[in-house]
């Protein structure tokens, strides 16, 4: 048996490997903002873990997925908080000051939900995440600040728990009696478990499920190993001794969003931000209880996953169906939880990849291969579908200009000494106006008696007041002034944007009309050119012909004219034909046309039709002899016979063949008794012609019909058959052919042919046809020479045979006696 997949690797592949063909693709959309799934499917035991996360010195495909992800995006990542995640699958925006609130609450809290990136790590994975490759994205929006979040559940039973809540999960538990002892063998009470719902673009999320923010990959993966692998159910089977009792799914959620045109904030538009997931799916195998001996709680939990598995596969099934035949059968997603998180996959929301995991031993066969089957239909389904990035509109690279533009003026300052130590800085513009103002007097009372000091606040207030509406005034009409500048400067915008659209527009018709032109003399071109080709492949064969016609002798071009002229009279003798035999269907058809006795007319039609026919076979031969001389020019030219031998010597009678051994179609029961006398069917067509001759055929007792008929059979025991044709020299020959009715097995009637006689009337001015040759060939064959011309001498056996030469649907034989 043999399965086709993209790609097939052998048991000593690297993790690198793996990783490069599979996982680095998704990555990569996940930095571009697109969705992906990659899951892992196989037999238990067959090492779907270990490619998931690897070993201690060799990292599988989650850890390399991380460190790819900070790799790219390490430099411009957002500080912690910037980004937050709602209750609805959304992101949004927190400004610094937010952002900022947010981390000193969390730093004041006692115990940190997360754990600390720089505590030292745990040597029981730390050699799973130093990835020493090193590997990144190419193409990372360097304008856009990004944040990213994990999330880790694992779908138990047909139910979803979160692996990174504080509670751990509570595990099933059996129903209790009034005992307040666990009833055996009762039913189960699924606990408390999350919940799907779908947001407003259509995907699934699990919702109050543990969000959390990381910043490097040590803090995820310690994520995933300290928080969420230690709480997974496993169990020992028979099989595998850490066996996987559930699905996880490890989901890595990226956000990203562009910085203002200055190059320092995140935009707070949340249009603007880009939210993308990529799912890493480790898949319970699937296994038969007969070989792991499951009993109990592994029995029911084999049962789970073997029946989401089969969903998974119905589900792709279906789509498959749908997407080859045009179907639009529902896929049955809600059957499952499985399939039911990950229906805007299947959807076409993202890439799905599938790495099929195969165990070499004998025992798994089986199973592998109904695992490679349902992987090979996979890969004709398509789920993917482009997804288009909201624009922002800004320019790009601003955030290195700005930081360019901060460096270079550090730098200048430092070369200056600062503004401290250098030149006095000049002074602001709102400096320079209130310097401009009168100076205030002193306003302090010492004496109750004092006038003098408010009168001079006063007049300063007025002087101070009078320069304030001078300004203003004045700010007014630089305004206004401003304004209208900027209104003339807008109007010639305008205008200037209306002709360059207006010459645009002009240059789009033009374009338009010299883009007809092209395809017209494109067109045009190519029938010139089938024109030509047609034009040289005549020459060549017109000066092939000329060459091969001046390289024949010259009789051979006389023997084609002559040819051709024989042709040309053999069509006008065929027309001529045509036009005669019109010409007698009208004679005999039309009324006003004086009729003469029928055999007259008849036998003069024959006489002509007989002298059309020498005509014609006269012309027939010389076509022969010609077509003979054109196609075999150096054989001899055949010897015309001449017209006086023709008379002389008698046209020599074919015998004819020696009747078949077959027996007749019908077997033969009895023969009625003749005893009452004979009784005759005579059968007469509607063509048949009266004769007027002397001697007319009278058969007493007889029933005349024109067709054969069944009741007529049936009720006499001989047959008669009147036929006439037309004989060699233009007289009409009858014949009467006589048979025996039989009856047969199946109750019907059938005729067998004995005897036939010919009556026939000759012009006394014509040739007399002899009985036999003047002049018998004494060495011929011994039949021939006994044989006559008068059939009636001889026992005649008659058949009927379809294509017989006698008449409609008979053929005789004939036995010399």
């Amino acid at each position: 048996t043999q399965y086709s997949f993209k790609e097939v690797f052998g048991t000593l592949v690297l993790q690198k490997e793996l990783f490069d063909v599979v996982a680095k693709p998704l990555v990569e959309d996940l930095i571009r903002g697109k969705n992906g799934l990659l899951f892992t499917y196989g037999v238990t035991g067959s090492g779907k873990t270990h490619t998931m996360t690897g070993s201690p010195g060799d990292g599988g495909l989650l850890p390399r997925c991380l460190a790819m992800i900070f790799n790219s995006i390490g430099p411009f990542q957002a500080k912690r908080f910037v980004f937050k995640l709602d209750d609805k699958n959304g992101v949004e925006v927190q400004s610094e000051v937010e952002a900022l609130l947010e981390r000193q609450r969390r730093e004041a809290l006692p115990v940190p939900k997360t754990p600390a990136g720089k505590r030292q790590l745990d040597p029981e994975f730390a050699d799973m995440i130093q990835v020493q490759d090193h590997c990144r994205a190419e193409e990372v929006d360097e304008d856009n600040v990004y944040g990213v979040f994990v999330s880790y559940i694992e779908i138990y039973n047909n139910y979803i728990y979160d692996l990174l809540e504080e509670a751990p999960a509570d595990s099933i538990k059996p129903k209790w009696n009034s005992c307040n002892t666990p009833v055996r063998n009762g039913d189960f009470v699924p606990p408390q478990s999350k919940i799907l719902r779908e947001d407003q673009n259509h995907n699934m999320y699990v919702t109050g499920c543990t969000e959390v923010e990381v910043k490097s990959t040590e803090e995820a993966f310690e994520v995933f190993w300290r928080a969420g692998q230690k709480k997974r159910r496993i169990a020992n089977t028979q099989l595998n001794r850490e066996s996987s009792r559930s699905h996880s799914v490890f989901i890595i959620k990226l956000a990203q969003a562009p910085l203002d045109a200055d190059g320092d904030n995140v935009l707070q538009e949340k249009e603007q931000i880009t939210l993308s997931q990529l799912s890493l799916v480790d898949l319970a195998g699937s296994e038969r209880t007969n070989r792991t001996k499951a009993e109990g709680n592994r029995l029911r939990e084999a049962g789970n996953i073997n029946q989401s598995l089969m969903t998974l596969r119905t589900c792709i099934e279906v789509l498959r169906e749908n997407q080859l035949y045009g179907t639009n059968k529902m896929v049955p997603y809600r059957d499952s939880k499985l399939t039911h998180l990950f229906k805007n996959y299947f959807d076409g929301e993202g890439k799905v990849r599938m790495i099929v995991c195969v165990n070499p031993k004998a025992e798994d066969y089986e199973e592998s291969l109904q695992v490679m089957r349902f992987a090979e239909m996979t890969q004709e389904v398509e789920v993917a579908r482009p997804v288009d990035r909201p624009l922002c509109g800004l320019t790009p690279g601003r955030r290195f200009r700005n930081q360019a533009f901060r460096e270079e003026l550090s730098r200048k300052l430092e070369m200056r000494g600062g503004p401290v130590g250098g030149e006095p800085e000049k002074p602001s513009a709102a400096e320079l106006l209130f310097q401009s103002f009168p100076p205030l007097p002193s306003c302090e009372l010492l004496d109750i008696n004092d006038d003098q000091t408010l009168p001079k606040l006063i007049q300063a207030l007025e002087q101070r007041h009078k320069a304030r509406q001078m300004l203003a005034e004045e700010f007014a009409k630089n305004v206004l002034a401003f304004k209208t500048m900027l209104q003339e400067f807008d109007s010639s915008v305008i205008s200037k944007e209306n002709y360059i659209q207006g010459k645009l527009a002009e240059k789009e018709k033009t374009i338009t009309g010299q883009r007809t032109e092209l395809e017209r003399l494109e067109k045009k071109i190519k029938t010139l050119e089938y024109k030509v080709s047609w034009v040289i492949s005549e020459h060549k064969s017109h000066f092939f012909m000329d060459r091969l016609a001046n390289s024949l002798p010259p009789g051979i071009n006389e023997l084609e004219s002559q040819s051709q002229r024989l042709q040309r009279q053999a069509s006008d003798k065929r027309r001529l034909e045509a036009r005669l035999q019109g010409m007698v269907a009208e004679t005999s058809s039309n009324p006003a046309i004086p009729c003469f006795p029928a055999g007259l007319q008849e036998r003069r039609v024959a006489a002509k039709q007989l002298e059309m026919q020498n005509k014609l076979w006269v012309k027939d031969e010389k076509l022969k002899q010609l077509k003979a001389i054109v196609t075999e020019p150096r054989a001899e030219r055949p010897e015309r016979p001449s017209r006086e031998r023709d008379r002389e010597k008698p046209i020599q009678r074919s015998v004819s063949p020696s009747p078949l051994p077959s027996a007749p179609a019908a077997r033969l029961r009895h023969r009625r008794s003749r005893s009452a006398g004979e009784r005759w069917v005579d059968h007469r067509p509607p063509s048949h012609i009266p004769t007027e001759t002397l001697l007319q055929p009278h058969i007493p007792k007889a029933i005349p019909v024109v067709a054969p008929d069944e009741k007529a059979l049936a009720k006499c025991d001989r047959y008669l058959l009147t036929h006439q044709e037309l004989a060699s020299d233009g007289e009409i020959q009858t014949k009467l052919i006589k048979g025996d009715v039989f009856q047969t097995r199946g109750g019907g009637q059938a005729v067998q042919f004995t005897d036939i006689e010919t009556l026939r009337q000759e012009s006394p001015t014509g040739r007399k046809r002899r009985s036999s040759p003047p002049d018998p060939d004494p060495a011929g064959d011994g039949a021939d020479s006994e044989w006559t011309d008068v059939e009636t001498r001889c026992s005649v056996a008659v058949e009927m045979r379809a294509g017989s030469a006698l008449g409609p649907g008979y053929q005789h034989h004939a036995q010399p006696k």
